[in-house]
């Protein structure tokens, strides 16, 4: 049976296959490999995911479900003065994303975690996923709510999935976790969402 991208530790022979591609005027070179979510490319999910991310972003961020690093390589080269921790299940992929950021100047954090089991008492500003949508509706749902849960008040859960994979519901059921939940862009069939959590009662009062 052939692994998915979210096996611990896939049976497949390892292929680095390298991939380049450009974000906010910052080239970046990695690589890629068998077993690891979108090999040989930046899929078009992930691409159109940090497009739609703020101009600004700082604090703790957490790339969550990393694969090879796209994402959380890409924040800490734009965005040097934040905290930018990245985890995934998937053994290969975090050697590769470690392999990825030395390779591109990037220090970041990488660790295995099964969603946030190994995050606990950990808060963060903005979590960022190309949630695992084959692993099932549970599965990314309490990934949504446990990123509720370890994010700031006022922080932000920024993810991308296609119309076609659930993505109406989805976002109904952010509503029912989250202060707020908005469609930040609809492109080739994918949605990228921002799920705000509500600010702390300080905030409030100023508002």
């Amino acid at each position: 049976m052939t692994d998915q991208y979210y096996t611990r530790e896939p049976s497949s022979a390892s292929r680095p296959v390298p991939c380049a591609f450009v974000y906010r005027g910052h080239g970046f070179r990695m690589e890629t490999d068998a077993g690891v979510f979108s090999k040989g490319e930046l899929d078009e999910g992930t691409r159109l995911l940090l497009e739609a991310l703020p101009e600004r972003m700082s604090g703790r961020l957490l790339d969550l479900g990393c694969g090879w690093g796209p994402v959380g390589v890409s924040l800490k080269t734009c965005f040097p003065e934040a905290e930018v921790w990245m985890t995934d299940v998937n053994l290969r992929a975090l050697e590769r994303s470690r392999e990825n950021a030395e390779r591109n100047g990037a220090q970041v954090r990488c660790l295995e975690s099964d969603g946030f089991s190994a995050l606990e008492g950990l808060e963060f500003d903005a979590v960022i996923t190309n949630p695992p949508i084959r692993a099932g509706k549970q599965v990314i749902y309490r990934l949504f709510a446990e990123a509720e849960a370890h994010l700031k008040p006022g922080g932000s859960l920024f993810l991308v999935i296609r119309k076609q994979q659930g993505a109406e519901s989805c976002l109904k059921y952010l509503r029912t976790l989250f202060a707020s939940a908005e469609r930040l862009d609809r492109s080739a069939g994918f949605w990228v969402i921002e799920a705000r959590k509500a600010g702390s009662e300080a905030e409030a009062a100023e508002e």
